[in-house]
């Protein structure tokens, strides 16, 4: 089993020094990497005619050794002999050719060589990862700064000893043992993080005697909880629950505090000290908003999961895509740019930010897992639109929290009925009916006028807090 432990470093003022000098060596040489494995996608697939531009050498592109991913240098291993006798001569790719020139860039920079060789192949291997993510539809790996590079990994050589850590080329620091690393485990690998109030290390740590957890096959998982995630409310549970939001950086207090201390940092020298102290302080402010929001998202997902339940339905949510810019109108005539609900949109987008639903899935994701619990994630489509007595779709079946069905009038909370129906797609899926929830949401019923009865005005129906069941 594998996991990972936190911990805060005390570093010395040497130690402190070298961990940041690291940083911009190693960030200096991810920018290098990158910019390499681009100037070799441009020679081939731009200029087309040269397999390197210094020696002008001519070479088709299906024998030349520039590829997508490629990088400059020998792109074929020494010649070994294999089992069969015969000549091993195998390709490498653009990371194994980038990580083979790390002693030439020691010998060229000998500064260079203070760093860990293990934290310098890692360095390489995450622009790896970068590119594996392009690939498979991500965003282009970019060129990094002082604010988005601030940690690096160690592979192997960490040592633990009471409160102290061993660092290869680093020595041994000290930091705080807020956590017992459990008997029978050994350090696969220590990641280094700067953060505003200091230095932390994320320790992974395996034990192969304890079997790694496993769900609950579909087969058996008889009650499932449905979860619909909102703003007002952070989570409401099919079981007529709802969980508050706090919201930590868009209250009052908050948006206040932060526009005195952006306000100090951008009416203080640029390049001055002051200017860095301010800085500083408006770093630690927001550092201890996401802490509030980690913690409390710690705090809900363990509430959620301990219900006694074999499964979880919770929203695939596609959150870029909720929070991506209004199209841009132009009027036809005139060419001038037109309203397009950008600037009331801009709210929206901050409080879905602060909600931070990603992190507050992958939470329950990894505690389910421990418990052994199933998380099966529903297409969110038409959930808070759809009645669930007779199956009508229709938008004006909303109003705010309030659920009024047009057709035949059922009513309920709007949000908790989304959770039951979130719960009841995902009844469909472990019974093997997905198929007709399909069909069911392609083929919408007819879109029906609202109807204008007098009906009464239906608040929050369950207006329960996790800490009052708590109590």
């Amino acid at each position: 089993m594998l996991t990972n432990y936190v911990y805060k470093l005390r570093p010395n003022i040497t130690q402190s020094t070298k961990l940041s000098s690291w940083l911009d060596m190693l960030r200096s040489t991810y920018n290098w990497s990158l910019a390499d494995r681009i100037a070799q996608y441009n020679q081939q697939f731009i200029q087309g005619e040269y397999c390197d531009i210094r020696t002008r050498s001519e070479a088709c592109p299906l024998t030349c050794f520039v590829s997508k991913n490629g990088a400059s240098g020998e792109p074929w291993k020494d010649v070994k002999v294999g089992k069969d006798g015969k000549d091993k001569n195998p390709r490498r790719s653009a990371g194994d050719i980038q990580i083979t020139a790390l002693p030439d860039l020691k010998k060229a920079r000998p500064w260079f060589a203070e760093i860990d060789s293990t934290v310098l192949q890692q360095n390489v291997k995450r622009l790896d990862t970068a590119y594996k993510n392009f690939f498979e539809g991500r965003g282009f790996p970019k060129f990094k700064n002082r604010s988005n590079f601030t940690s690096f990994t160690f592979q192997m050589g960490v040592k633990v000893q009471s409160s102290k850590i061993y660092l290869p080329k680093l020595g041994w620091m000290r930091f705080f043992n807020s956590r017992l690393i459990p008997n029978g485990f050994t350090i696969k690998a220590a990641t280094v993080r700067k953060r505003q109030d200091g230095w932390y290390v994320s320790i992974r740590i395996e034990d192969k005697a304890i079997p790694s957890y496993a769900s609950k096959p579909l087969d058996e998982v008889n009650s499932i909880l449905g979860c619909d995630l909102g703003i007002t409310k952070l989570v409401h549970l099919s079981d007529r629950h709802q969980i508050d939001n706090p919201k930590f950086s868009t209250n009052k207090k908050s948006k206040r505090t932060l526009k005195i201390r952006q306000r100090r940092v951008s009416k203080k020298v640029k390049g001055s000290k002051n200017r860095k102290k301010a800085a500083n302080n408006l770093g630690r402010f927001h550092k201890k908003t996401v802490d509030k929001r980690t913690a409390y998202q710690w705090h809900v997902a363990n509430k959620i999961v301990s219900r006694k339940v074999d499964a979880i339905a919770l929203e695939d949510l596609n959150v870029s895509g909720m929070m991506r810019r209004c199209k841009i109108k132009v009027d036809e005539k005139t060419g001038r740019f037109l309203k397009n609900g950008q600037s009331r949109k801009k709210g929206l987008n901050r409080a879905i930010s602060d909600a931070s639903w990603g992190e507050l899935i992958l939470k329950i994701q990894y505690l389910a897992a421990k418990l052994g619990k199933v998380v099966i994630k529903i297409n969110p489509k038409h959930s808070s639109q759809e009645c669930r007595k007779c199956k009508h779709v229709d938008k004006s079946n909303r109003d705010g929290e309030k659920f009024i069905c047009t057709q035949c009038g059922d009513h309920e909370h709007a949000d908790i009925g989304a959770a039951k129906t979130i719960r009841d797609r995902g009844f469909e899926i472990v019974r093997g009916d997905s198929a007709k929830l399909a069909a069911r949401q392609l083929n919408a019923q007819k879109i029906l006028p609202r109807s204008m009865s007098k009906r009464g005005e239906f608040g929050n129906l369950s207006n329960q807090d996790i800490k009052i069941v708590k109590s």
